[in-house]
């Protein structure tokens, strides 16, 4: 695991977009595309607004949503609408199939279209320590199955990528930023096992946070290395 500390949000946002840049440049390079898992939040906002900056190779990337809210198309709680500024046309963004009327057939057919190994997958960290839809105590964690649906949080029943999709991408990206993560980064650092990003594999993983998440770490505050360090 490579952790990486920013002075603050925004500059942790501006490294992640970084790192992402040149993992999809390199996916290219190597494999002719570039296959990328998303997640939702308020986090990733600034990470995305920074990469569409970038020299990203759009037309050979394919995105995919980590989790969704089972809300109507459109609904400003859903996840897709942190996508709509990526320079990408429609069919390069796969997005989970949550007002499907059969949900079960309709997430065997997601988990089938997945790609066999995804080159990022891009995670944030909740207060409680879920990643993606991995809430406190849910059986999702111990799924299978690629997609699966987890219990409802906030009003929402959520899709979810399970943890042997995420674990077997290349690189995963952990995004977190703001005093409310430190705890549960501190908590994750240290093994606490009742969390469930603790699922995460850790080989492989890049966590970038800013100061105020990095708070509870034993060394907290040091410079963040920039883009070319993944290099």
């Amino acid at each position: 695991m490579d952790i990486r500390v920013a002075d603050d949000a925004a500059a942790a946002a501006v490294d992640a977009a970084g790192w992402m840049a040149w993992q999809m440049r390199n996916a290219v390079r190597r494999r002719g595309a570039a296959l990328v898992a998303l997640s939702g939040g308020s986090t990733p906002a600034a990470m995305l607004a920074h990469l569409v900056t970038l020299d990203v190779p759009w037309s050979q990337l394919t995105v995919w949503q980590v989790d969704e809210r089972l809300a109507p198309d459109g609904d400003d709680a859903r996840n897709a609408r942190l996508l709509q500024g990526l320079p990408l046309p429609r069919a390069q963004v796969r997005l989970m199939p949550v007002t499907a009327r059969h949900l079960s057939s309709a997430m065997r057919r997601y988990g089938a279209g997945l790609p066999p190994r995804f080159d990022v997958v891009h995670l944030g960290l909740g207060d409680d320590g879920h990643t993606a839809s991995w809430l406190p105590g849910d059986p999702v964690v111990d799924l299978a199955q690629p997609v699966a649906l987890s219990g409802s949080a906030h009003g929402f029943v959520r899709m979810t990528l399970t943890p042997p999709v995420v674990n077997s991408a290349r690189h995963r990206l952990v995004l977190a930023a703001g005093t409310a993560k430190a705890e549960p980064m501190r908590r994750w650092l240290l093994d606490d096992g009742s969390l469930p990003i603790q699922r995460v594999r850790r080989a492989g993983t890049v966590v970038v946070i800013d100061a105020a998440a990095a708070a509870g770490l034993p060394v907290a505050g040091a410079p963040v290395a920039g883009p070319a360090a993944a290099q």
